[in-house]
């Protein structure tokens, strides 16, 4: 069995478009779900931001949650979503 490396998406809409992510409610935010690899994940965001694609204000990410659980690793690359 491989280690899970679980990741978090989530979106919503963006107060503006400058390159800070603050949302526009938090109250709003839409979590998507949390996977226990990054192929889950971005397929997850993937389907999220095409749903979404005619509203411009409104982003979706992927949170590497395993990078917190095990900081001094948390920079190696996700073996599993290649």
């Amino acid at each position: 069995m491989s280690k899970q490396l679980l990741h978090m998406v989530f979106g919503g809409e963006l107060k503006d478009l400058s390159g800070n992510v603050e949302f526009k409610d938090l109250a709003n935010v839409d979590v998507v779900g949390i996977y226990p690899n990054y192929a889950a994940a971005f397929k997850a965001w993937r389907g999220a931001a095409q749903r979404t694609v005619d509203d411009a204000q409104t982003r979706y990410f992927i949170v590497h949650i395993h990078r917190l659980f095990d900081p001094e690793h948390g920079n190696e690359i996700d073996r599993e979503a290649s």
